[in-house]
């Protein structure tokens, strides 16, 4: 360690959370943005905040106490209350963290080339559960997109395996994390992996999708977590494994 350089291993996830955390800058509503860094930045070593407050649940690593600085609104947050995210400033290829229900909520803004991405067949070979028969989503999520429109994936970044949270891993590698990998979500702590529509790998640890809360549009730019769309009734308790 003494080069400066950090493993990805997995196991070693509060290592990396503590030595290579990147600033956290929230703008006026108290939101974190995250940047795909450009072609000539090394994304070996980068960790968004997501992958800052990773953590496993219970006894195998202790909460890094960063979740707090993604609070959209205290109050709100105590009171499991629904959570407006004004979307108008997540760039195409970007993802925003925010905070819903005490979880960090991850809202990513797809691309075209993410979208053909999620559709390849050679993809869908290698995900566990590739249509979303498991209930990790509301109904009207159950589609190729699992969401309520395809440019705009939201998802709850918690790893169903142990409670880390993932890593957003975009851009298309050749090797890492996976062969052929065509952008998703890598969590540090046992290996389990996640395409960019949350949905999970075959022969990891983690056994399901990562969730998709209860959300739905209150304006073209802005969403409000915590709410169904009009007419539906998703119970958020419902989901197999949070």
């Amino acid at each position: 360690m003494s080069d400066g350089s950090i493993s990805r291993e997995p196991g070693d996830a509060k290592l990396w959370s503590l030595a290579v955390m990147p600033p956290i800058q929230n703008d006026s509503s108290h939101r974190a943005l995250i940047t795909i860094p450009s072609d000539g930045e090394t994304r070996r070593d980068f960790l968004t905040i997501a992958t800052g407050a990773v953590a496993a649940v219970g006894a195998a690593a202790t909460l890094v106490p960063l979740l707090g600085q993604m609070n959209p609104d205290a109050a709100t947050i105590a009171a499991g209350g629904p959570v407006d995210v004004d979307l108008a400033g997540v760039q195409p290829g970007q993802q925003i963290v925010v905070r819903w229900r005490s979880r960090p909520i991850f809202i990513v803004h797809r691309t075209p080339a993410i979208l053909t991405a999620l559709r390849n067949s050679q993809l869908l070979a290698q995900l566990a559960d590739p249509q979303s028969e498991q209930i990790q989503q509301p109904p009207y999520a159950v589609n190729w997109h699992r969401s309520v429109k395809p440019e705009f994936g939201v998802l709850v970044g918690i790893c169903t395996h142990l409670g880390c949270i993932p890593m957003f891993e975009p851009q298309p590698n050749p090797t890492s994390p996976a062969p052929n990998w065509l952008g998703g979500y890598f969590c540090p702590c046992h290996g389990s992996k996640y395409d960019l529509a949350g949905r999970v790998f075959s022969g990891v640890p983690a056994p399901y999708n990562l969730p998709v809360p209860p959300y739905r549009f209150v304006s073209d730019t802005k969403i409000r977590i915590g709410e169904n769309p009009t007419g539906a009734n998703f119970d958020f308790d419902d989901v197999r494994q949070i």
